[in-house]
């Protein structure tokens, strides 16, 4: 949560003395509210009448591939985090000339 925003009484009452969320109950559960009460942000979040982003034509989407790599390599890779096979990818694609 940005540093600028105050957790609401029924959020901060379900973040553990670690800031973590902790394990939800019955009596939780009783105090949520379904999507529909908020069409607003169903609208913010939906697209093309789909969550998230439309999808990419099929000759355009990655393929999923099953690729060994040494250890250093992968150890490389992953060195900076999130985002290696992104990285590794435009790698490849600048090694190939592509």
């Amino acid at each position: 949560m940005p540093a600028n925003r105050k957790p609401t009484a029924l959020l901060a009452s379900l973040i553990d003395e670690d800031g973590e969320v902790r394990e939800l109950t019955a009596e939780d559960f009783k105090q949520f509210r379904p999507t529909s009460d908020f069409p607003e942000l169903v609208e913010l979040l939906t697209r093309h009448g789909k969550w998230g982003r439309p999808p990419m034509p099929p000759e355009d989407r990655k393929k999923r591939v099953t690729l060994h790599l040494d250890p250093d390599v992968l150890d490389r890779l992953k060195a900076d985090g999130k985002g290696w096979q992104t990285r590794a990818n435009a790698a490849l694609r600048k090694a190939l000339g592509l």
